[in-house]
Order: C-alpha cells, then structure tokens, then sequence
C-alpha cells in the first residue's frame, strides 16, 4: 500500500513549487528587459553624434545656415534670370530711362519681365513637384529612423544643386540646366524636408507650453538668417557678380551637413530595420486626417485639424508667392532698384522672423493665440495692399514696416496643430505640414507668378491685392473656430454647474 503525503507536506511543496516559478518568471522578464535595454542603448549609441556637448542648442544652427543660403538663392536668382533674359533679348537693363518717371514702360522690359517670371515659376515649380512627391516619405521615415539622417540628407541634396547652378553660370549654360539642380534637391526633400524635421524635433523635445515660443524662436533664426543675407548678398553681388555669394550658398549648405553630423543629438529611438519606401508612411498620415489623431475628442476635434491645415496652406502659400514678386516688382519701373536696395528690402522683409518671438511674447500676455494670428493677418493683407499701390522707395518700406506682424499666423497655426495631435504623432504630423508646405510653395509660385505676368499689362500690383483678398478667408476661419471653442467651454462649464 502507498505512502500517503501528509496534507501539509503537500501544501509546502504546491508553496514552494509556486515560488520556483515565480522566480523563473521573474528572472525571465529581467533577462528581458535588460535585453530591451541593450538594445535601445545600442541604437541610441549608434545615433549619437561625435560631439554632443552643445546640449542647449539643437536645430537652430541648421535652420540658420540652410535658410541663409535660401535667402540668398530667392534673390539673386531672379537677378541672375533678369540679366541672362534681357542679354538673350538685346534688352540694355543698365540703360533705362523710364525709372523714376511718368514715361511708359519698354515693350521691350515688359518682355523682360514675363520671360524672367516664367523661368522662375518653371525653375520652383519643378523642384516642389518633386518635393511633394518625396517629402511625405521622409518626413514618416524620420519617425523611426530618426531627424538627424533626413538632416544630413536634404542638405547634401541642396549642395548639389549650388553646383549644378555654379556650373551653369561659369559655363553660361542654357537656362533648362537650372531644373536639373532643382531635380536633385527635389529628391532630397529640399529644404522643406529640413524644415519639417527642425519642427518635429522641436515637438519631441519640448512640452506644450513652451512650443509656440520654440517654434518662433526657429523662425527668428529665418529671420536672422534672411536679414543677413538681404545685406550682404546685395552688396556682394553689385561688386562681385552672380559666382561669389552662390560659393557662400554652397559653404554654408555643406556646414549645415556637417554641423548635423557632428553635433545634432537623435530625439527619437532609432529602428535600424524601417524602410523608406514602404506604404505604412502614407497610411499614417491618412489615419491622422481620417480620425483626427489619438486625442480625438469628435468631429469637431477632426474639423479643426483640417481648417487649421487649409489656413496654414493658404498663409504660407500667399507669403512664399507673393516674396518672389517683390523682387520682380522692385526691379522693373518705376523703382528700378539695384542689387544694393533689393538687399536691404529682403532685410526689413525678414526682420519680420527676428522680431517674432518678442511679439508672441507679448501679445500671447493678452491675447489667446488665434487673436494673435488674426492681428498678424491684418497686418499682412494692410501692408500687401500698400505694396500694390507703391511706386516710389519710402513707400515700398513702408510698407515692409507694415508686414512686420506677418509671419506670427505661421507659428500660432503650427502650434496649434501640434497641440492637436499626440506625443507619438509628432513626426506624421510634421511630415504632413512639410508636405503641405511644399504644396503651399508649389501652388504659390505658380499662381503668383502667372498672375503677374497675365495682369502687367493693365495693373502690376493686382497679384498682391489678390493675396490680400486670399488672407480673408483663414482670418474668417480662425476667428470661428476661437469663437466656437469658447462657445463649447463655456456650455460645458454651464452643464457642469
């Protein structure tokens, strides 16, 4: 007959035998974890840059240098179109005696002026086409493998397109040569790409209260970046020519490359098996716009994702239009400015970006950020109508003096935005404002520029008497949806009570 296993001892073993596995389980979620954790720290190391001591300062040098070459770029092109159309057309631009004066205009300069607007529309159409096409991609793909690649990337892109444009002028090569730079940048995300990536990397470093004032505070490195460029490329070009301020592009578009590989620390863990062509990034973006994100709280949570996009594509899309007219506007008569003056115009433009933390800093005090965008708005569409109607200097600053609130509507609505949408879908986010900022460029660029030349005829300044008219409709839409938010806060407010 069987020993019988008394009743307690029973009890320790079923005790013990629980305890054993407990313990197994236990050490198996540590070994797991400390796996996790090697692996995290491993692709954190591989991310991490040679230098890293600049802790305080992250993306601003990027966007100093990177926007330093576009401002740059933006107004010696025309310039450089200007002079090479009116060679081709037997057109002397240095002898010009209606400036100034109530004669009429040069068939001749008229000519000028259509050729040059189409080239430029041709030339920035192309590369934002190609951008369109190509942001999304990398915008998603920097969300798992991380801002600092796609940094490196679209500043090598905007590299090879200074020399592909150095070649053309020290050859004197046809003007179509111009789209093949544009091409290469294009593929590379251009600088939309490097401004989306600044933006979200921003996102993943800091908290909500303090994003408004960061975003500024990137665009007052625009500022700084356009101002110093409005000097010295005028000057320079005016004693140098066309080849010596495009070697300043192309240095500073290489030490933007290098900064980012030296000293830019990775915001994001980085997923060394993501893939860049891959359909999940589209998918993200869709999912965000269809349901409104994580944060959703309704349909109206959704509505106010799309409207601020639509306004944030509209704003950015008059700003970046109607900033390649000025330069076409400023050079043709009456004005018939040089390259010295168009700098200095280009400065007081951009002094707009520089002042903008101060008046976000001040109005934010007062205001709630959508009557800040709306004072901001007003300021645009006055000083765009004071432009239409200029025809002597005083006039033409006055009313970049007037401008000086424009740029605040930029980085209210961005900050909105990113408020609207969870932590982790910062980068789909962004990937989607770059995307749009690109489409708002493209869009504006073709139109601005098609307008101008179908209405020199009878009235050059209607483009920016369009553009205010355009400025209306997100002033109507932000002052809604501010007045509908107050509505439901306080309906709620009054249920609760």
């Amino acid at each position: 007959m069987p020993r019988l296993i008394p009743l307690d001892s029973l009890e320790y073993f079923c005790s013990l035998f629980a305890l054993r596995c407990s313990a197994s389980a236990l050490l198996a979620q540590q070994s797991e974890l400390r796996d996790t954790f090697l692996m995290t720290s491993t692709m954190r190391k591989i991310s991490k840059p040679p230098f890293s001591f600049l802790q305080p300062v992250t993306v601003e040098p990027v966007i100093l240098t990177i926007m330093l070459a576009q401002v740059l770029e933006t107004t010696l092109l025309p310039q450089y179109l200007w002079d090479r159309v009116s060679e081709d057309v037997g057109y002397n631009s240095s002898h010009r005696p209606d400036c100034n004066s109530s004669l009429p205009i040069d068939p001749l300069q008229k000519k000028v002026q259509i050729l040059t607007s189409r080239w430029n529309m041709y030339i920035n159409v192309w590369g934002f086409f190609l951008s369109i096409l190509v942001v999304p991609f990398l915008g998603s793909w920097s969300d798992k493998a991380g801002r600092r690649p796609l940094l490196i990337i679209s500043s090598m892109g905007l590299a090879l397109e200074t020399v592909v444009s150095l070649v053309v002028m020290y050859r004197g090569l046809n003007l179509e040569y111009f789209l093949l730079g544009k091409m290469i940048s294009g593929i590379s995300g251009e600088y939309s790409s490097i401004l989306g990536s600044s933006y979200a990397y921003i996102a993943d470093i800091s908290d909500k209260k303090k994003r408004t004032i960061r975003v500024a505070i990137l665009q007052a490195c625009y500022g700084f970046s356009g101002i110093l460029a409005g000097i010295i490329g005028g000057i320079w070009k005016q004693t140098q020519g066309y080849i010596a301020p495009f070697w300043l592009v192309l240095a500073v578009r290489l030490a933007s490359a290098l900064y980012s590989y030296l000293f830019v620390c990775e915001s994001v863990p980085v997923d060394p098996s993501v893939r860049l062509f891959s359909t999940s990034h589209h998918k993200a973006l869709w999912k965000l716009y269809s349901t409104g994100g994580s944060q959703s709280t309704g349909c109206f949570h959704k509505y106010k994702l799309w409207l601020y996009t639509f306004c944030f594509f509209i704003v950015v899309g008059v700003h970046s239009g109607c900033r390649e007219l000025y330069v076409l506007f400023e050079l043709s008569s009456p004005l018939c400015w040089g390259s010295e003056l168009i700098g200095y115009g280009s400065a007081a433009l951009h002094l707009a970006f520089l002042s903008s933390p101060l008046w976000l800093k001040i109005m934010t005090r007062c205001l709630e950020d959508s009557w800040v965008a709306l004072v901001g708005l007003i300021s645009n569409i006055a000083g765009l109508l004071v432009f239409s109607a200029a025809n002597t200097t005083p006039l033409i600053f006055t009313a970049y003096g007037i401008l000086l609130f424009n740029i605040t509507p930029i980085a209210v609505i961005r900050s909105k935005l990113s408020k609207l949408v969870d932590s982790s879908e910062q980068g789909t986010l962004f990937a989607c404002m770059a995307c749009m900022d690109s489409m708002s460029h493209l869009a504006g660029s073709a139109v601005f520029n098609s307008l101008f030349s179908a209405t020199l005829y009878f009235m050059k300044g209607f483009s920016f008497i369009f553009a205010a008219i355009l400025l209306l409709i997100p002033s109507v839409i932000i002052s809604t949806v501010e007045c509908l938010d107050k509505k439901t806060t306080w309906s709620n407010r009054n249920t609760v009570d």
